[in-house]
């Protein structure tokens, strides 16, 4: 049984940062991609993030060029660097995992094999 935590979410003023970060139950040898969603009030979850074993990296119009996301196998963690927060990032942020990337587009949430509970991300003005 694979199971993802979540931590690092919590209150920010826009235009500060957070770090979120995402732990896997047992080693991730066997899962491809690690990736992102969030799901803010009312709205449907979308993707943020992604990051394949290899090291590729995926981002969401939204958030490129602010959020960054980074992995270390070895110890089957994940990061999700956020900077330059806005208002529009007030969400619950979930950490997913997929067993095969290339099957199914990486940007729908139905494609990705395993989720985190989440973690609320709130960004006041």
């Amino acid at each position: 049984q694979v199971q993802l935590v979540e931590s690092g979410g919590g209150l920010v003023q826009a235009g500060g940062s957070l770090r979120l970060s995402c732990q896997i139950s047992r080693r991730a040898s066997g899962i491809s991609a690690m990736g992102w969603f969030r799901q803010a009030p009312g709205k449907e979850r979308e993707f943020v993030s992604a990051i394949t074993s290899g090291g590729m990296t995926l981002y969401a119009d939204s958030v490129k060029g602010r959020f960054t996301v980074s992995r270390v196998n070895a110890q089957s963690t994940m990061w999700l660097q956020m900077n330059s927060l806005k208002n529009e990032d007030t969400a619950i942020y979930y950490c997913a995992g997929k067993n095969n990337f290339g099957l199914g587009p990486y940007n729908r949430e139905n494609t990705w094999d395993y989720w985190g509970q989440g973690t609320q991300v709130t960004v006041s003005s």
